[in-house]
Parts: structure tokens; sequence; C-alpha cells
């Protein structure tokens, strides 16, 4: 599994069209892997297993993206981009490096994830299933804590911050994100790495789902 950290250039005009269009931040991602997965099923054998989460600095404002991938990237050619004025795509080399997660039953672990919790409506009344985002604090908490039920982990404590509801007009999509800050303990290894390689929840083609895992700072 590989992660890399990307510096954008917000002078650069694909830059912040991606910024706007989430989806189209994901295929500039996946132009710089190779091509043989691009099209595979998330969880096929040959699949990039992408993951991405745009970042911004409160101090400068500065937005990077934390990309996961089950593949190794080649940013030779992101690094070279550049629009019309000659503006780069990013502002320094990408940071990557490769890496082989493991886990201990009770470990404990600081986290962040970014994600679309939502539930379904039932079918009647004309909704078809339809599906909206949870915007009360205990219900995106309860959300938290039957994922991790089902991705073997436990919520120790979580923050829900950073509540955007965004659009992407070119799509005709809306998104609502919470990011959720705190500490989880592992209670199934193997469920928890198949949670982190999978990643958690849906839209994970907009930029959601990313599980980020830190050691608890005593």
């Amino acid at each position: 599994m590989y992660l890399s950290k990307l510096t954008l250039n917000q002078r650069n005009r694909q830059v912040m069209s991606d910024l706007a269009r989430p989806y189209e931040m994901h295929r500039t991602l996946l132009s710089v892997l190779p091509d043989g997965g691009v099209h595979q099923p998330r969880n096929g054998e040959n699949a990039h297993g992408i993951l991405f989460r745009v970042d911004q600095q409160l101090q400068t404002g500065v937005h990077h993206v934390l990309v996961q991938s089950n593949n190794q990237p080649s940013w030779t050619q992101l690094e070279a981009k550049q629009d019309a004025r000659s503006e780069p795509y990013l502002l320094c080399t990408v940071e990557s490096k490769n890496i082989a997660p493991f886990f201990q039953l009770g470990q404990q672990l600081g986290f962040r994830l970014l994600a679309n919790p939502t539930k379904r409506l039932s079918a009647d009344k004309g909704n078809k299933g339809k599906r909206i985002g949870l915007y009360k604090v205990e219900e995106q908490i309860e959300w938290l804590e039957r994922k991790a039920q089902q991705h073997g982990f436990e919520v120790h404590s979580a923050l829900p911050s950073r509540q955007d509801h965004s659009q992407d007009r070119v799509h005709k999509l809306e998104f609502f994100s919470v990011q959720f800050d705190g500490v989880l303990q592992v209670t199934d290894p193997v469920a928890f790495l198949t949670a982190v390689q999978a990643g958690i929840g849906s839209g994970k083609a907009f930029g959601f789902g990313l599980l980020s895992l830190a050691p608890v700072r005593e």
C-alpha cells in the first residue's frame, strides 16, 4: 500500500477546477497510475484501490491531497503539469512512501476520517430508497459507531467537525461531509486492515472514506 502527499498550487486553473469538482480530482489522480486498474472493480485483483482526501492547512490556506493506492503511483507527469499561464499543478515534489500496515488486537490509534454519513429512506411514500445526509451530531456518531462494528474497531472518542455541504454542478451532485477526529481501538485486526485498505462509507470517488491513523500521544 502506498501513501502520497500532494501540495497543490491554487494559482493553477485545473487545481481550482478539481477542488470544486471532487470527481475530476479523482480522475486527475487516476491519470498517473498504471492503466491496468482504472476500469477494474474497486475490490478487483488489479484495482488501484485509490482513496484520497483534501486537507486545507489553516495557517496558510494551502491545500494538500493525501492519496492511498494499492499500486505504486508515478507522480512525474503531475509534477510536470502546467496550465496555459505556466503555473504548475503542484508546488513541490510529491512525498510518497510504501507501507505495510499491521494491526494488533486492542491497539489504540488516533484517526481522521472525512466521511459522507447518510441514511437511506424507506422506499414507500415515493422516496424510492433515496439517501439523505445525517445532520445531527448524535446521528453522525451513531453512523460512525455502526461502521466501527462492521469494520473491526471501537470508537473511544470522536469529534465531528468540518461539516460542509457542497455541490458539483457539472455532474449535478451534492455532498454532505463530516470530518471525524478521535481515538479508536482495534477489535478485529483482519477486518480493520480490510477497512483501511478499502475505505469507510460511500462516496470514495469524491474524496471520502480514507482513514488516516497515527499513534496515540500520551
